[in-house]
């Protein structure tokens, strides 16, 4: 059956060869000078390199080529040339046709006629399965367009995702007021649980852009009062729907891409990576470097920014925000922060930046300035990672080790302080349960201004995505 196959593909070549010579006629040859086959003495080539007018620049070079060379089915002059420009006799044409004709023949072989039955034997035997498959083929046209008519929308995909903790103090000094008369009395050390979900509009017009709109709801956030910054993806709705993120990010060429936000940005949204791989999989709030929150601009706020990429490797960040943008008493200019981040992301050893904030508010009444340098150092999925940072003269820094792709989201341990002495020791193990489900038990040590008021907290976060 093979040899069959070689003859169809053959045959279109045959047809190429002899329309190649009566399509294209840049001679004016007389037909009755050419008319009497005798006067023509064909001489066989083995190689179209012996065909002497024929350049590899020809157009029809290549199908020349394969008629010669795997075929062997075409004939020069006796002068070794082709004459591919002129026209052509039918004699000419009959010769070539039966030569071609007689290499097919050759190719099907003396069995060309039982493969030709075997073939529409299988087709026979095997109707009814092509049946099946040309009926499951219509099925699933039909649905792919009752989808297409009836799908939420063209442009916008709904995400969603729950963050569930529950919290178990296993020995802390925490004590909270509850007489409001200014004195902690009672011991906050009982076994807590809480949530958070977020369900995400996702629309893009382009395919590479991203308007994104984000419901939020979750219980208060204070099941664990120990712990400087709390947990990360805590609740701190009361229960009821907010509106979070509002922001369009779209590309600029190739290297730029720009973000505009019209709520709840902060710092962080502007920068191509935080670096460490301790933030996102850490369940303490802390596992992310502290100082792209020390401002304390974000929330509620607008902001535009965009990212660089100067090289392959090297992307240069920048963002502006503002806490008070909606007012017309203060406007986009008076409460604000601004961030310049340049980062080195490779697929080798070494991830850093290096990244300048500064900001001004009533609550910080003349502007503040940050800078700070973050660093992981991957050696074959181990990282060692950090950062430091400086705000006139306190200090904030962070130190730890992950294995970010065991089990899931990875394994990781860190040790961070903020500008105020509070100290953070995380423990965590992100395992994914499957492609829906992620669970992440912790042992977190919190130590709120460096003091005796601290905790030792187990707490296992559960996340599904849908």
């Amino acid at each position: 059956m093979a040899n069959l196959w070689k003859a169809l593909m053959a045959s279109p070549f045959v047809l190429g060869a002899a329309l190649s010579n009566s399509a294209v006629a840049a001679e004016t040859v007389s037909v009755d000078a050419l008319s009497n086959s005798d006067s023509i003495q064909l001489a066989q080539v083995t190689s179209v390199s012996e065909l002497s007018d024929v350049l590899p620049s020809d157009w029809a070079y290549t199908a020349l080529q394969r008629l010669v060379e795997e075929y062997g089915c075409l004939e020069g002059y006796p002068d070794r040339s082709y004459r591919g420009n002129r026209a052509m006799t039918r004699y000419e044409f009959a010769a070539g046709l039966n030569a071609c004709l007689d290499v097919i023949v050759q190719l099907i072989g003396p069995d060309g006629n039982s493969e030709l039955e075997t073939i529409k034997r299988l087709q026979e035997e095997f109707a009814a399965e092509l049946a099946t498959i040309r009926g499951r083929v219509d099925t699933l046209e039909a649905d792919v367009a009752e989808l297409e008519a009836n799908q939420f929308s063209t442009t916008t995909k709904l995400k969603g995702q729950l963050d569930a903790h529950l919290v178990i103090p296993f020995d802390t000094d925490v004590q909270v007021d509850t007489d409001a008369d200014g004195i902690a009395d009672t011991d906050a050390d009982e076994v807590t649980f809480e949530y958070r979900t977020r369900l995400n509009l996702d629309t893009s017009f382009t395919g590479e852009d991203r308007l994104r709109t984000r419901l939020q709801f979750g219980d208060s956030n204070n099941s664990a009062t120990g712990i400087p910054g709390n947990l990360a993806r805590d609740g701190g709705t009361g229960n009821n729907v907010v509106i979070d993120d509002v922001y369009y990010s779209f590309p600029v060429g190739s290297r730029v891409s720009g973000i505009i936000a019209a709520n709840s940005i902060v710092s962080d949204d502007f920068v191509s990576s935080t670096i460490v791989p301790f933030d996102g999989p850490s369940v303490g709030d802390y596992g992310g470097p502290q100082f792209y929150d020390q401002l304390g601009i974000g929330g509620n706020s607008l902001g535009v920014g965009f990212n660089v990429a100067l090289t392959e490797n090297l992307i240069f960040d920048a963002g502006y925000a503002t806490g008070a943008g909606q007012d017309a008493s203060q406007g986009i200019f008076d409460e604000y922060e601004y961030i310049f981040q340049l980062n080195y992301l490779s697929d080798g050893i070494i991830d850093a930046a290096v990244t300048y904030m500064g900001g001004s508010s009533d609550a910080l009444n003349d502007e503040d300035e940050i800078i700070a340098g973050l660093l992981s150092l991957d050696f074959g999925g181990f990282e060692l990672a950090g950062y430091y940072a400086d705000q006139d003269g306190d200090d904030s820094y962070q130190f730890g080790a992950a294995l970010p792709n065991l089990l899931g989201d990875g394994v990781g341990i860190y040790y961070t302080q903020d500008f105020d002495d509070n100290e953070v020791i995380e423990g965590y193990m992100s395992a994914k349960i499957n492609k829906y489900w992620t669970l992440t038990p912790s042992v977190i040590y919190g130590n709120p201004d460096g003091g005796d008021n601290d905790g030792l907290y187990g707490v296992v976060r559960s996340t599904f995505k849908f």
